[in-house]
């Protein structure tokens, strides 16, 4: 399978809903698309008009500062001390790197590449761009022979699933049984909201406690998108394996993959603030106040979701049922199928927009309660 061979980008499915919610006399709530919508933070945007000058071309490997504040960052904001500038490497966004890794380290036909059986859809298209075979997988008991890359998702998009350093540790065991390099997706790191992540940092795959104290094989993804909202500045970056990492750097240099100077520049400061962070997460943090009871109020039950940017929610039928319920009430979601076959009775709700439309969400959702029942209800 080849770029050619790809289906029709899945969210076009959504467009009559989208107009469906549209015609409501308030207006449509969209929570559909975890796309930011607060101002990006001063810090940063002094930081890139500071290096508006860039008449050269970047580094692809990082200039050192954004280097040494990546590795800054891990041991401030996810308790790994131990990595060095050879062990980071920038990138365009987290997306990019998602769907070219299995090309990058020279996966093909015959090679298998374990996803998430709830996730984003990019983990399987980067391996189908490659050649290889998807199969979907949570239990690392059950991660099959001949498994060269394993993705894990931490905290999961869209369901919030949550990794311990207890269950990390298993899996880092895993994959290396199976001489398979392990990929740990970890972009919504700084969204813990329920349970043990009410108080605990969410936990890296690079946590000695669940690397065991070495990076062999292992890789770490983050985006500076949510917690910086930095989406439009393609920032993030990935970490671990110093070998892996050099052939990455090493690919990357001949495909030309290498982050703006002043968007590089602008990471560094951002890395560098934790208060902006601290302060979005209060702004997600009361909008989720207020649509996660709205939501069960009106027969939906919420599934894992302790962390991350989204809600994960059921009413006990099919997804496209529920998408028309909430578009007849003015509400656009996802639907959880696009996210796996095991999401096809859920629906995903982000917490990107205004605090105000989500209000009106929670408020419409509140009245609508007799009509929005679970199905085993009706």
């Amino acid at each position: 399978m080849g770029v050619r061979d790809l289906a029709d980008y899945p969210w076009d499915a959504v467009v009559p809903y989208r107009q469906r919610a549209a015609e409501h006399p308030q207006g449509i709530v969209d929570l559909s698309i975890g796309s930011p919508i607060d101002p990006t933070p001063d810090v940063v945007r002094h930081a890139l008009a500071e290096a508006t000058d860039a008449h050269a071309y970047p580094q692809t490997v990082g200039t050192p500062a954004l280097r040494e504040a990546i590795v800054d960052w891990y041991a401030r904001r996810r308790r790994v001390t131990d990595l060095t500038v050879e062990n980071v490497l920038p990138t365009i966004g987290s997306k990019e790197l998602v769907a070219l890794l299995p090309t990058l380290l020279g996966l093909g036909e015959g090679d298998i590449v374990v996803v998430p059986r709830i996730a984003y859809p990019t983990y399987e298209v980067g391996a189908r761009v490659a050649g290889a075979t998807p199969v979907a997988e949570d239990d690392p008991a059950a991660w099959p022979e001949g498994a060269r890359l394993i993705w894990i998702n931490t905290p999961g998009n869209p369901d919030g699933r949550t990794w311990t350093a207890e269950e990390l540790a298993v899996a880092v065991a895993r994959a290396r049984e199976l001489g398979a390099v392990l990929a740990s997706d970890e972009c919504y790191a700084e969204l813990g909201w329920d349970g043990l992540w009410a108080d605990e940092p969410v936990p890296s795959v690079l946590d000695p406690r669940a690397s065991g104290g070495s990076r062999q094989g292992l890789l770490s993804v983050y985006s500076l998108s949510k917690q910086s909202n930095l989406a439009g500045y393609r920032a993030a970056f990935v970490a671990g394996c110093a070998r892996i990492i050099g052939d990455l750097l090493t690919a990357r240099k001949h495909l030309g993959l290498m982050p703006p100077a002043p968007v590089q520049h602008a990471m560094a400061a951002a890395l560098g603030d934790h208060a902006h962070v601290a302060e979005q997460k209060e702004l997600y943090r009361a909008r989720r106040d207020l649509l996660r009871p709205a939501l069960e109020a009106a027969g939906f039950r919420i599934e894992g979701s302790e962390a991350g940017l989204y809600l994960w929610a059921t009413e006990g039928r099919d997804a496209w049922e529920s998408m028309q319920r909430l578009a007849d009430i003015g509400i656009l979601a996802g639907p959880g199928l696009f996210y796996g076959a095991a999401g096809a009775r859920h629906v995903r709700l982000s917490l990107t927009a205004p605090l105000e439309r989500v209000a009106e969400g929670a408020r419409r959702l509140r009245e609508a309660a007799p009509s929005v029942r679970p199905a085993s209800a009706l």
